[in-house]
């Protein structure tokens, strides 16, 4: 299909190399470095999500670290990953029971989540007395510059494909911060935005925003490929893509 997106699928846990190497460098400007110095020097991390390692090369330098434990169902992106240390461990934490960790962090992961899912990676963090720092959860209202009257029924649709199942999309990070409170935790959030300039993220980032969008309205399926061509031809063309960082420091300094 013209509008679909080359390396990515929106709300697919399933994420290729060469998506997470091009948007890398934007999940580091973006990511809050003021949280991270709230934190605790932690002897144990546990990075779920990992994917190719993108937090562990962000957070490795600003946080001096013990043995760090790298999660995710993918071999091939955890092979990846553990290049640059770490072990890696396949599977996430669904079934865990108890969990070894001072740290536990992850990166566009939560909107991925159910809230019994988060519910649940919430208690394992608070039962182990660990600090969180769970970052680039998005938030929705996705912005392009220059405006034009198309873009609130993509982004509404967009935002409803990401809650779509059960999952808690925009609503993630709101909810576990929420639910780390609940349980006595003294939460700080930041927002995160993305703010993407003409480049190939920002089109590759436009292309599933756009096909997720008429996946969840078929009704917007005839303006797509017009709307897309008229976007890519802009060559003022921006984009902010709002996300939400939050931190708990641990169960010690609760």
């Amino acid at each position: 299909m013209e509008i679909d997106a080359r390396l990515s699928t929106p709300g697919d846990p399933v994420c290729v190399p060469d998506w997470l190497a091009l948007r890398e460098p934007a999940d580091a400007a973006a990511r809050s470095t003021e949280l991270v110095g709230l934190l605790p020097e932690p002897a144990v991390v546990r990075d779920l999500g990992c994917g190719s390692g993108s937090m562990g090369r962000w957070l490795r330098p600003l946080l001096r670290t013990g043995t760090w434990y790298l999660h995710d169902r993918d071999p091939v992106l955890l092979e990846i990953a553990a290049r640059d240390g770490g072990i890696p461990v396949v599977g996430d934490l669904t079934s865990a029971t108890a969990l070894d960790a001072d740290l536990v962090t992850c990166s566009a992961l939560l909107d991925l989540l159910t809230a019994p899912e988060v519910d649940r990676l919430v208690d394992l963090c608070v039962e182990a007395g660990a600090a969180v720092l769970f970052t680039l959860s998005v938030t929705g209202g996705a912005t392009l510059y220059p405006a034009e009257p198309l873009d609130a029924r993509f982004a509404a649709a967009f935002d409803a494909h990401q809650r779509r199942s059960g999952l808690l999309g925009p609503d993630a990070g709101e909810y576990a911060a929420a639910a780390l409170r609940a349980r006595g935790a003294r939460v700080q959030t930041r927002e995160s935005p993305w703010r993407l300039t003409r480049g190939p993220l920002l089109e590759e980032w436009l292309r599933g925003w756009i096909s997720a969008a008429v996946a969840q309205d078929p009704s917007l399926a005839a303006e797509a490929g017009p709307y897309l061509r008229r976007r890519l031809a802009d060559p003022d063309l921006r984009a902010t893509v709002p996300h939400l960082d939050l931190c708990a420091p641990g169960a010690r300094a609760w």
